[in-house]
């Protein structure tokens, strides 16, 4: 049985580590993870893949045959890295303290909250010896805040996580978060020719190119097909940078794009335009990919994720499905061909915000939807 006053204390304990990502400060809550977990008696490893920067893969191992049980096993799947701190804070972003049914700290909505939700179900499983048909995986990582390259990238690709099903806890009140956009990061470098200013005619200004560039980026609309869940494709200039002095013609210039793009849109036709927009104001420029994952969707009606909405609407929880405009880890699976979606009990608009806070209702409630879901999965 999930026990309400112990998940509090465990989020307070959880939150008053400082694990902001950068610097990528995750060994002290890492260590008392595994602790934790390994209380239980559970099949508890830890990989790190940077340096004092363990992820914990905990197990509770099911009573099918050991190849079924792992290979039909339920993955719960949060991080427990966080964005800086920064100031302006009225409440101690380390404290969890409580004020009006809220805890407030770095990371209580994202991710802290979701991970001690699952720790706690661990708990629960252990504590009333549940017999589960199939392995329950809890694999907390660290690095989702920039990138996941030190967390749930190698440990899929290495095929350290092997799972029937998997289930992202980094979202918020209860939403089933199925469908995501794509991801495309480039910095576009524009070259041109120096020259002095007062004569600027003898060179090739590399910014009023980049300039001209960025307003067909911004006007021009990629080819998709609307998504009913999913806004359109999107565009942001997010970094620019060239120039010497102010009296010397730039010959160079670069600037970031972030590119949002739809399931059904290929990342190199996307791409293609974007190069042909180029091509119309220049042929001397250079496109760095920095970043590519492509766009995740999972069907409304497979039963896992009914599974989940029915659980929910049967404990009295308002479970709605939800496309993600920007990045989670849910796209890393589709790679692997692991069915998942996301959810997760933190609060609508509070992450990565200053008084960060995740509802005390929600994160005991929401514990509550994720035991019985992960045992209604154990029978599908």
């Amino acid at each position: 049985m999930i026990n309400k006053d112990r998940l509090i204390k465990l989020t307070q304990k959880v939150i008053s580590y400082n694990s902001e990502n950068p610097p990528g400060n995750e060994l002290a809550l890492a260590k008392f993870i595994e602790k934790d977990m390994r209380s239980l008696g559970l099949d508890v490893k830890t990989y790190t893949f940077a340096k004092n920067r363990p992820n914990i893969v905990a197990t509770l191992k099911g009573t099918l045959p050991r190849a079924q049980a792992a290979k039909e096993a339920i993955l719960l799947t949060p991080h427990f890295d966080t964005v800086p701190i920064g100031g302006g804070w009225k409440f101690n972003p380390l404290g969890g303290q409580i004020h009006q049914g809220k805890m407030y700290g770095r990371g209580s909505t994202d991710d802290k909250g979701n991970l001690t939700s699952c720790m706690e179900v661990m708990r629960s499983l252990v504590e009333d010896k549940v017999h589960l048909r199939k392995d329950v995986i809890m694999a907390a990582t660290v690095d989702e805040e920039t990138g996941s390259k030190a967390g749930i990238i190698p440990l899929l690709d290495k095929k350290i996580l092997k799972c029937g099903f998997a289930v992202v806890m980094d979202s918020n009140e209860f939403d089933a978060i199925i469908a995501q956009k794509g991801l495309l990061h480039t910095r576009i470098q524009i070259f041109g020719k120096k020259a002095h200013g007062a004569y600027n005619w003898l060179g090739v200004n590399a910014i009023e190119i980049a300039a001209r560039i960025i307003n067909k980026l911004k006007s021009h609309q990629f080819k998709f097909k609307k998504h009913w869940i999913l806004r359109e494709p999107t565009k942001n200039i997010g970094v620019i940078k060239g120039g010497d002095k102010v009296n010397m013609v730039s010959d160079f210039c670069e600037f970031a794009l972030d590119t949002r793009y739809l399931p059904g849109m290929k990342p190199q036709d996307v791409l293609k335009e974007i190069k042909k927009i180029i091509e119309s104001e220049t042929k001397k420029y250079k496109v760095v990919i920095d970043d590519l994952q492509l766009p995740y969707e999972i069907d409304k009606n497979h039963p896992f994720v009914k599974a989940y909405l029915d659980t929910c609407k049967r404990m009295g929880c308002r479970a709605e499905i939800r496309g993600s405009e920007g990045a989670t880890v849910i796209t890393f699976f589709k790679k692997h061909g692991i069915p998942a979606f996301a959810t997760g009990f933190g609060a609508h608009g509070t992450a990565h915000t200053t008084d960060e806070y995740i509802f005390i209702k929600s994160l005991c409630r929401g514990t509550e939807v994720l035991e019985q879901y992960v045992k209604e999965y154990d029978q599908l």
